[in-house]
């Protein structure tokens, strides 16, 4: 499982204290810092990197739903509240999970379990004699998307996130480019920390950067070595 940084937003210092009690039972999250309102979330996170948030709705200057929606790179989400007719719209925001408190540590625990499938949004392909026929699934607005290994042209980090570019479409879904490059077969290649090429739709290639159609991808200068390799 992967490490998470995380950061409990509530202006209910017991409900802080609940959340951080389970936390210490959970060594794979670490906990940052807690505060009890958005604003001040805000320049916590602009600081350092987080990567959970256990954020309630009812707080001070915004609610925590307007305050997803202020965010560009959304860290994992699980709200926190008392309030259950908020569910639908959290949904359609696409967080992890929606406590009711008071919050059990069951309940707790079964949020924290989708962690690790959301950190692998794919199933490992299994092998077939046909490189076309291997495939993925992709989590993309809350479906489970397959890709055809053979379509795609390259793939992008955007932080927490990946943009898989196919011959027709893009397809964005929240996983980390270096767990999806230990999924992937030898005809990929990562030539940069933040892209994995398929080696057979390089059209042009220099020692500074490689061609896939009309797009340009920058060779890493830790990456020179092995890509070299990889073309000799």
């Amino acid at each position: 499982m992967n490490h998470f940084r995380c950061l409990i937003i509530d202006d209910e210092p017991l409900a802080q204290n609940v959340i951080e009690s389970y936390l210490k039972n959970v060594p794979f999250i670490e906990l940052i810092d807690k505060c009890d309102n958005a604003v001040v979330a805000l320049e916590l996170m602009k600081r350092q990197k987080i990567d959970l948030l256990f954020l309630d709705i009812s707080m001070p200057f915004i609610s925590g739903i307007e305050f997803i929606k202020t965010l560009q790179d959304r860290p994992s989400i699980i709200l926190t509240t008392a309030h259950k007719e908020f569910a639908i719209e959290s949904y359609e925001l696409n967080v992890l999970d929606y406590l009711l408190k008071p919050i059990s540590f069951s309940r707790f625990l079964k949020a924290i379990n989708k962690l690790d499938n959301q950190a692998a949004d794919f199933i490992k392909p299994a092998k077939d004699d046909v490189e076309n026929d291997l495939f993925i699934y992709v989590k993309s607005d809350r479906k489970n998307l397959k890709i055809l290994l053979g379509e795609i042209l390259f793939i992008e980090s955007l932080k927490d996130y990946i943009k898989i570019h196919l011959q027709n479409k893009t397809i964005i879904t929240q996983v980390q480019i270096s767990a999806i490059e230990q999924r992937l077969p030898d005809s990929f290649l990562r030539v940069h920390r933040s892209f994995i090429v398929a080696k057979d739709k390089i059209t042009a290639f220099s020692q500074q950067d490689i061609e896939i159609g009309k797009h340009q991808i920058p060779i890493g200068r830790n990456y020179k070595e092995m890509v070299s390799r990889n073309f000799k």
